[in-house]
């Protein structure tokens, strides 16, 4: 992987981790949820507009990520209504990159050197260590589960969205129909469950969701762009660092605990970055 490729996953993962903020300390989560929605709807509806129809290979593919996406996200709101960012984010993140290296490489999807395997592993580890405060600081287990499936969410759409991407013959064009496709999905979803109450009426609460909404398209349209460039698993390693830039929010704005555990596990993942890139 290049410098430049590297650099753009790691802008990605402060996009991601920003996001996820504004949607764990927003009021209602579940709301926040579809105002990213909208966004991703309007976003991807103009990138369409402009970008040609994927190849019909790529569909499939599209199918299953909005799928395993809609099944992430609604996991992903239930486990922040059950801990806080600091330790759901990583416990959500961190056991997806593990699950991708394992499915890339008993199908192998992509050429992966020995060093990048074990700077996967670090990553998976340290994003790990991060996750046993939930039983060293008594924090309530019932998050976990929700965490977990939100984590097998995550590498679905990971294996899915890179496959896709690659088959679409343009990465942009996969990525506008994906976020509108998702957008339609979630949005149905949150009116079924809701009905009109699932929109907020304050514009102070539109401009947080859009501008999350906004950041979220951005960190995973360079995502999805560096997996048509680089191997899937490094690419979904090197993006669930955001744990850290999620670690720093809750410690830095919302007053989230710092203990050594975090530190520790911090160290540990930047090791994994710099393995992959030997």
């Amino acid at each position: 992987m290049t410098v430049g490729v590297l650099t753009a996953v790691l802008l990605a993962a402060i996009l991601h981790a920003s996001w996820n903020a504004i949607i764990k300390f927003g009021d209602d989560k579940f709301q926040g949820m579809v105002l990213l929605s909208v966004a991703h709807g309007v976003i991807g509806l103009a990138i369409i507009i402009v970008f040609p129809l994927p190849e019909i290979a790529a569909w499939p593919w599209l199918v299953a990520s909005v799928a395993f996406h809609l099944w992430y996200k609604l996991f992903l709101i239930s486990a922040y209504e059950r801990g806080d960012l600091s330790r759901v984010y990583p416990i959500a993140r961190g056991t997806a990159p593990v699950l991708v290296l394992i499915i890339s490489t008993l199908f192998i999807l992509d050429a992966i050197s020995s060093m990048e395997i074990l700077g996967v592993i670090a990553i998976g580890i340290g994003i790990l260590i991060l996750a046993r405060g939930v039983f060293s600081h008594g924090e309530t287990v019932t998050l976990l589960p929700y965490a977990l499936a939100s984590a097998v969410g995550t590498a679905g759409y990971s294996i899915a969205d890179g496959l896709g991407a690659r088959a679409a013959g343009n990465a942009s064009s996969y990525i506008g129909w994906l976020f509108f496709l998702d957008a339609i999905m979630f949005i149905l979803w949150g009116m079924i469950r809701r009905g009109p109450s699932v929109f907020p009426r304050k514009i102070s609460v539109w401009v947080l969701g859009m501008a999350a909404g906004t950041a979220s398209v951005l960190a995973y349209w360079i995502a999805v762009w560096a997996m048509t460039i680089a191997p899937i698993a490094i690419v979904s390693a090197l993006r669930e660092t955001s744990v850290m830039f999620a670690v720093l929010i809750g410690v830095l704005f919302f007053k989230e605990k710092a203990d050594k555990g975090k530190i520790i596990a911090s160290v540990v993942i930047v090791i994994g970055i710099l393995i992959t890139r030997f």
